[in-house]
């Protein structure tokens, strides 16, 4: 926005503390003028005629009050001026490091030394915002390098089948139909993915009452036929827990966790168990699966986005395009949750989803229902 010039914040103090001293001073003068002075006689008593009167001491007075007036507001507009400047120091670095950020430099922070006040609160709120900014920027532009990779893939891949079939147009036409499809499936998929992850980001989704429990249910009986292929025992258990938000969302999130459970399992002989439950003040979903150990350090970057599982390149027809759990970390934060994954010391994954009660209602104990759904 442009504004037209005008007077500087610190100017504008100095003035106001010259005229604050001034009036402090006026204010003086004239304390003393009514309570003293008025009581002095108007003319000369006394034997010799040299006692004081009014007059006399109102022509000293004034003197020395003018002179004083003029040193009030020397020293108020230099004391103002530099007051001023010290209290206003920390404002002039916050806005530098604003005018940084503006011009695309996250990396500087203010870290103003002292002990805490309004200033320094500031200041410190405006580090950590440069922070979680910066960090959400570099999060950014790895996700958009990846996505970037990930989407010109099948495009190459397209690009070298119908280059091959070109160089040879006695090649089996249905074959290389088929091989297309395919990669095409998978860049619709990964676009999709791509176009649900900024869904869930942005939040703009209608809010209504949701079972978790029938979600998970629906979400276990639409995987059952990939349980029952990898030969993966798949049980639902729990009781009717109530949240808030979108249940379209909210089965892609269920859905994607049961599918990672079951996928990233043993050959055979795995098991899946979804179980949901409510707690005071949260509805919790867990999701735990058996499976190969997981090294602890390796949790944390499950959620982020192309990261699948201990690999980064899976080959299999289940393997997903890379957003599974990036796709559930949205959904789950875009409704006030929290997502907690816990490496089981036996091997595999236990995922906990912790969800907002709607409003101040509290989940009464029912009945509880066991859905157990075997290979």
């Amino acid at each position: 926005m442009t504004r037209r010039p005008g007077l500087s914040a610190r100017l504008k103090l100095t003035v106001s503390y010259a005229v604050l001293v001034m009036l402090a001073g006026a204010v003086l003068l004239a304390v003393v003028w009514v309570f003293l002075l008025r009581f002095v006689p108007d003319k000369e008593q006394g034997l010799l005629g040299i006692s004081p009167n009014r007059f006399l001491l109102s022509r000293i007075f004034g003197r020395a009050a003018a002179v004083a007036m003029a040193f009030l507001l020397v020293v108020g507009a230099l004391g103002g001026w530099l007051l001023a400047g010290r209290m206003l120091a920390p404002l002039t670095r916050i806005a530098d490091a604003a005018r940084a950020a503006a011009n695309g430099s996250l990396s500087h922070r203010i870290r103003l030394p002292g002990r805490k006040d309004e200033f320094r609160e500031l200041a410190d709120v405006f580090d950590t915002m440069l922070e979680q900014l910066e960090s959400h920027v570099a999060e950014q532009q790895r996700f958009a390098a990846n996505a970037s990779h990930e989407l010109r893939t099948p495009l190459a891949i397209s690009q070298t089948l119908l280059d091959v079939a070109r160089a040879d147009p006695t090649g089996d036409r249905d074959e290389l139909i088929d091989r297309l499809r395919t990669v095409n499936t998978r860049a619709i998929e990964l676009t999709e993915a791509l176009l649900l992850l900024s869904r869930a980001d942005r939040g703009n989704f209608t809010r209504e009452p949701v079972d978790l429990s029938l979600v998970a249910e629906e979400a276990a009986e639409t995987l059952l036929p990939l349980a029952e292929q990898r030969e993966i025992t798949l049980d639902v258990t729990g009781e009717t827990t109530r949240t808030v938000g979108s249940a379209a969302l909210l089965l892609r999130m269920v859905t994607n966790l049961v599918q990672n459970a079951i996928v990233h399992n043993l050959p055979s002989g795995g098991t899946v168990t979804v179980h949901t439950e409510s707690q005071p003040g949260a509805s919790v979903l867990r999701v735990e699966n058996t499976g190969h150990p997981l090294p602890p350090e390796l949790v944390p970057t499950l959620t982020e986005p192309f990261q699948r599982g201990t690999e980064r390149i899976r080959t299999d027809e289940h393997a997903g395009v890379g957003l599974g759990l990036a796709i559930v970390h949205s959904i789950v934060r875009a409704h006030d949750g929290t997502l907690d994954l816990t490496p089981r010391p036996a091997g595999g994954l236990l995922v906990t989803v912790r969800l907002p009660v709607p409003g101040r209602h509290r989940p009464r104990t029912q009945e509880r229902r066991d859905l157990r759904l075997d290979y």
